[in-house]
Order: structure tokens, then C-alpha cells, then sequence
């Protein structure tokens, strides 16, 4: 069984104490019989047993060796206190311990800024565990340059890493060394299934470019016009497959519609302006929006600027910028998942990678919301 991190208490190489999993217990374990006569594995002391039950260290004694003369409905209080402490031994194990966890994302300032609400946010839920964030945020750059990070981890010491990062080869790289080194890894929002990383949360993109599909066939109706199509970049594994779902879906239901792609402007406004104003100028049939990747302030003054209406505008994350554009009615809908169920899963994930929490089934996709500014949630829940 592969073990994560270094040992308690280990020092990393910046000097910070590092804080990781060790054995729950040192107990012996003993053999119980179930009513079945089959033999159970506990981790539990006599003492730790008998006061769950309520009985005396004798009679549980009798009852995990088999002695007899011992009534089975007292037999029974001792299976059933077994059962309690199996239940409540991931809070014992919780208690006290610490995860430094290493946040790492390329991705606008507005963006980044929401994942770190939602962190904070949701770091009270982990108790009686205690997190501990360490950020590492830009907005764009080399891969090689987020590698050389990764791997600065690597070296220092990290209980867990979670990552939103482009899906390239020098990535999958360092998330190998990472692993190597015992720090598990958990990509956040976009994926790198090739990646040696330990689990993924997020939304289903494919199905969240579908409904973005379903929307804009709906608002624009029979009306004539393209559809702008906007990515960040190519890179992302996320935006691919939202573009990949939306244009499926448009094909399908809408098949004489005209999308028109622009990408690579990083989801920043400094970028996306030249780039959407270019297009207006080149397609003048262009009149409605699906931005992938954001920078929605900048793609609204460039249709301002060129004297054009955006009919229906549709758009991903209820960021910042994306809520005081929504309450405007300058966006039509926003797509939206729960930030912090995607930061609390990550934890969880990192925990289970250190035995701090028993095993779970597969993380299910976040749900995909549908906002309008008639039904956004209280500012408390959008981080």
C-alpha cells in the first residue's frame, strides 16, 4: 500500500513542520466471533470495548475468545459496541491532525480568488481535522514554469496537492513526480486523466455544454445570427469538452446555425477584447454568445464598442464579474456548480489518500446550475 507524504512531523525543506497520517492505533487486535461464528478483525483494546458496551473487561474478554457462558444477547452488546467504535474511529482519527494542503491553478484572478472563498469557507466542515492552504496562482504562463512549481512541492513537502492546470505533457510530468514522492494529487474543475493523479472534481462538462446548447437554441428561436464560441484555451481539458458538448448539441437540434470560435485569450479581458473585436469585424451575422472561458467584461464592450447587440449571452461561473454582470441582465444565464462541494471533495480525497477517512465509492460529477438574475443564490454559496 503506496504511503503518502513524509513522516510525522518531518520537517520540509522551507522549515515548515509537515503533518501527515500515521496508524490510527497500535493496538493488538483481537478475533471476534459474530452470532455467525465468523471471525471479525477489530483495532479496539478490551478496556476501550467493555466501556462502550457497558459491561465488565471480563465478560468482553470471554466474548472475543469464545470462552462461553455468556448470554447471547450480552454477546451482542459487544458486537454492537465494536460497531459504534468502527463508526466513530474516523473522528478519533481526525482529532488533532493537520494536512498541508498546496493549491495550485492557472487561471484568472477572478476565478482563483472564488476557489480560496471556497476553500475558506468550507475548511470549518473538515473539523476536527485541520487544513492548512498553501496558494500558488497565476494567470497565465509556460507549462514548463507550473511544472517547476509542482515540482518545487515535491521537494518541500505537501500532504495533498489539488490542481487546475492545462492538460500537456509537462504537467502530466511533474503529477508523476508528485506522486512518486508520495504527495497525492486531485484535479479541480478540469481534468488530466492521464495523469498519475489520485481523483477529479467538477461538473460534467460535456453535459454542461449541452444545456448551454438547449439555452441558446431556445432564447434565439427562429431568429437569423452566429454564435460566438469563446475558449481561454485550447489546453484546458474542461473547456474542450464543454465546446465539444455544445457544438454536438447544436449540430443536432440546430444544425443550420453558424458557430464561429475564437480561443487562447486566457480568460483575461486585456486579451479577449482584441480578439472578439476582430471577429465582429470579420463576421457581421455574429449575435449571440457561449463563452467557455470568460472574460465577459471585455467580450461586452468589444459588441458595445462595434455598435452590435448580443442577443443571448451565455456563461460558466458565478465569479465576481459574472454576478454584477447577471444582476445587470447583461448575461443571460450563467452555468454554475458548487465551488465549495468541489473544494470539500478534494480534501476528502486527499484525506482518504492518507487512511484519515475510510474509502468511498467514485466522486459523482457536481450538479450543473442554470442562474438567471432571478435566481441566484445568496452571495455566501457562489464562492
Amino acid at each position: 500500500m503506496r504511503t503518502w507524504g513524509r513522516p510525522f512531523g518531518s520537517r520540509s525543506d522551507a522549515g515548515d513542520v509537515i503533518l501527515v497520517s500515521t496508524n490510527p492505533s497500535n493496538n493488538q487486535q483481537e478475533a471476534i466471533k459474530n452470532p455467525s461464528g465468523a471471525a471479525v478483525g477489530h483495532p479496539f483494546p478490551i478496556r476501550e470495548i467493555a466501556r462502550q458496551a457497558g459491561l465488565s473487561e471480563a465478560t468482553v474478554d470471554r466474548v472475543l475468545n469464545g470462552r462461553g457462558g455468556v448470554r447471547e444477547s450480552t454477546a451482542r452488546e459487544v458486537h454492537r459496541a465494536v460497531s459504534d467504535l468502527e463508526r466513530q474511529r474516523t473522528q478519533v482519527r481526525l482529532v488533532g491532525r493537520t494536512f498541508m494542503v498546496d493549491i495550485v491553478m492557472q487561471s484568472p484572478e477572478r476565478f482563483s480568488t472564488a476557489v480560496r472563498a471556497a476553500l475558506e469557507a468550507e475548511l470549518p466542515s473538515l473539523h476536527p481535522a485541520v487544513v492548512r492552504s498553501r496558494f500558488h496562482f497565476r494567470e497565465t504562463g509556460p507549462a514548463g514554469d507550473l511544472a517547476a512549481v509542482l515540482d518545487r512541492i515535491g521537494r518541500r513537502g505537501s500532504q495533498g496537492v489539488i490542481l487546475k492546470a492545462p492538460d500537456v505533457p509537462e504537467i502530466t510530468a511533474a503529477v508523476a513526480r508528485l506522486a512518486a514522492s508520495g504527495v497525492p494529487v486531485v484535479t479541480l474543475v478540469t481534468d488530466l486523466p492521464a495523469s498519475a493523479r489520485i481523483g477529479h472534481v467538477g461538473s460534467d462538462n460535456r453535459a454542461a455544454g449541452a444545456t448551454a446548447a438547449y439555452l441558446m437554441g431556445q432564447w434565439l428561436g427562429d431568429r437569423p445570427g452566429n454564435v460566438l464560441t469563446s475558449l481561454s484555451s485550447g489546453f484546458f481539458r474542461n473547456e474542450e469538452e464543454r465546446e465539444m458538448g455544445f457544438r454536438g448539441a447544436m449540430r443536432a437540434r440546430h444544425p443550420g446555425r453558424v458557430l464561429v470560435e475564437i480561443a487562447e485569450g486566457q480568460g483575461l479581458d486585456a486579451t479577449q477584447y482584441d480578439l472578439v473585436r476582430a471577429a465582429l469585424d470579420r463576421d457581421p451575422a455574429i449575435r449571440a454568445v457561449y463563452s467557455i472561458g470568460g472574460g465577459n467584461i471585455a467580450t461586452l464592450r468589444a459588441f458595445e464598442d462595434a455598435g452590435r447587440e448580443c442577443a443571448v449571452f451565455v456563461a460558466h461561473d458565478l465569479d465576481h464579474d459574472n454576478t454584477r454582470l447577471l444582476r445587470e441582465h447583461r448575461l443571460s444565464a450563467v452555468l454554475h456548480h458548487d465551488l465549495r462541494h468541489d473544494v470539500r471533495e478534494a480534501c476528502h480525497l486527499v484525506m482518504r489518500a492518507h487512511g484519515a477517512l475510510p474509502p468511498a465509492g467514485p466522486t459523482h460529477p457536481s450538479a450543473i446550475q442554470v442562474v438567471t438574475p432571478y435566481n441566484m443564490p445568496p452571495p455566501a454559496m457562489t464562492g
